[in-house]
């Protein structure tokens, strides 16, 4: 092999791109595919046992980060994925589905304490009324906090309809809030 010593002590080939000789990403990517064993299947490396996506990659198409992703692994949500020969991480694909699971369960109220012990009770493979239960708290949670809620916002549109200006001097005639006079809280130079 010659080495091209137009460019320094490197042969070309071990050079970084740069504006004057660009990466051919067209020839990279064909060669990466013949060497990941792609066939077609964008992004699923098949250097392991079966294919596998990298950590950048299952972060994306599940739509969370990459601190999300290590959070979760540690946590258990998701098991500690197997080390490419390079020692990158490789997740095998349903992660990505598994933590779709996981984020809808959060938009349904569910703590990761709680999916993650859901996910458990799904990994021994024998279905069990736990879901249903906890979903039947989760709602009646739900309506506590609706109720809460409303009464919040009734109150809101007490004072807003009392026409309120003041949490501690309100002028208006019939003044919904409870209210102290703080004047006789200030110093004699406040006053």
């Amino acid at each position: 092999m010659t080495q091209d010593t137009t460019q320094g002590w490197a042969p070309s080939a071990c050079t970084l791109p740069t504006a004057e000789q660009p990466l051919r990403v067209a020839e990279f990517d064909a060669r990466a595919r013949r060497r990941n064993g792609r066939n077609g299947a964008v992004g699923v490396r098949q250097d392991l046992d079966g294919p596998y996506l990298r950590s950048g990659q299952v972060a994306e198409q599940a739509g969370v980060n990459l601190q999300t992703l290590r959070y979760y692994e540690r946590r258990g949500l998701i098991a500690e994925p197997r080390r490419s020969p390079g020692g990158h991480r490789a997740y095998p694909p349903q992660t990505v589905t598994l933590l779709a699971v996981i984020k809808a369960a959060q938009r349904l109220g569910f703590t990761l304490e709680e999916v993650a012990e859901l996910i458990d009770t799904g990994r021994r493979g024998h279905p069990t009324p736990d879901l249903r239960a906890r979903a039947q708290a989760k709602i009646d949670e739900v309506d506590a906090r609706i109720a809460d809620l409303s009464t919040i916002r009734r109150a809101l549109s007490a004072v807003v309809s009392a026409g309120c200006d003041s949490l501690t001097h309100c002028s208006c005639p019939d003044c919904p809030l409870p209210f102290a006079d703080l004047a006789g809280d200030r110093t004699p130079e406040e006053h």
